[in-house]
Formats: C-alpha cells, structure tokens, sequence
C-alpha cells in the first residue's frame, strides 16, 4: 500500500495534482449546477410573464 501511495517516488508531486484536478472538477460541477438553476428560474420566470399565445387577436 504504501508502495501504490509514494507512486515510484513521484507521489509527491502526482497527489497534489490529482487532488487539484478533483478540487477544479467539483467546482466546474457546482459551478455548472448553480448556474443550469438559475436558468431554469428565470426560464420559468419569463414563461410566467408570456400571455398565452392562443388568446386574444
């Protein structure tokens, strides 16, 4: 085990890399969820506002 974590000698600089890219991976995740959110309510918002298309003229 402790062989698969010092990575040849080079654990050193691989784990930080790997713990990096899944820091900026999540954030990419949550990034991309907070935003699709916003989105949709807004989406929602201005279908709320639209008159209904069959209506009136």
């Amino acid at each position: 085990m402790s062989e698969f974590f010092s990575m040849g000698g080079y654990g050193l600089y691989i784990w930080p890399c790997f713990l990096i890219t899944l820091l900026v991976m999540g954030g990419l995740a949550v990034s991309s969820w907070i935003g699709w959110k916003r989105q949709t309510a807004l989406f929602a918002r201005l279908q709320a506002q639209q008159p209904a298309s069959g209506e009136g003229a």
